[in-house]
């Protein structure tokens, strides 16, 4: 099969996307309205961009009327009347329903913690709470938003901010800096309405293998 995007619908370009980028992280994003209403929606097009400086991206597309969606009204830089900042909560298998709640479309400055029974907790540099029962948590300043097609259905923004602070439940994270898979026990997306856990894992040297 030979397949050129511009003969496909926006919404069959979608589903190839996410029906073969598989599995995705899952940015369960925390953001504040200028006027203090807080906002929460998870992100699948999500991933880290470097170390330094510690920067990560997540991608909120145009509505299908080609509008910004809430998150990146809240998000993108105050010059463009965003508020700069949001906060990346991971999703863990525990989480998984409330954040699923957290994808219905609601009024602009209604809040999804309160639908989902969330409970909200401060963040330690930036204005956005964090989601309390996440085990890590990545306060952001939005660094830039590229847009792809501005105004179009469906267009992508990629929404680049640099990790002001995190936070890391106890017990978690070793000496090392390395966080425990089994304790933090995320959670994925698949195609559709699928979703992977991460308890199935192997180990394998990078590199070609040698004979000593």
């Amino acid at each position: 099969m030979e397949l050129d995007p511009e003969r496909l619908p926006i919404e069959d370009r979608y589903k190839l996307l996410i029906g073969a980028i598989v599995p995705r992280p899952i940015a369960w994003v925390s953001t504040i309205a200028p006027d203090g209403r807080p906002n929460l929606a998870p992100f699948s097009f999500f991933a880290g961009v470097g170390s330094n400086p510690m920067t990560l991206l997540f991608c909120p597309a145009n509505r299908p009327d080609g509008t910004e969606k809430d998150s990146l009204r809240n998000a993108k830089p105050v010059a463009e009347g965003g508020t700069g900042e949001f906060v990346v909560n991971i999703v863990t298998d525990a989480l998984a329903r409330p954040m699923a709640v957290c994808a219905e479309p609601l009024p602009y400055g209604q809040s999804e913690f309160e639908l989902a029974g969330l409970e909200p907790a401060p963040s330690r540099v930036v204005r956005p709470p964090r989601v309390a029962r996440s085990p890590v948590s990545f306060e952001c300043r939005t660094d830039r938003v590229v847009r792809t097609n501005p105004g179009a259905p469906g267009g992508g923004n990629i929404v680049i901010g640099r990790v002001v602070h995190v936070h890391a439940r106890d017990g978690l994270i070793d000496e090392r800096m390395r966080a425990d898979p089994d304790t933090l026990d995320a959670v994925g997306r698949m195609g559709g309405l699928a979703y992977c856990r991460t308890r199935d894992r192997f180990e394998m040297k990078m590199g070609v293998e040698r004979s000593t």
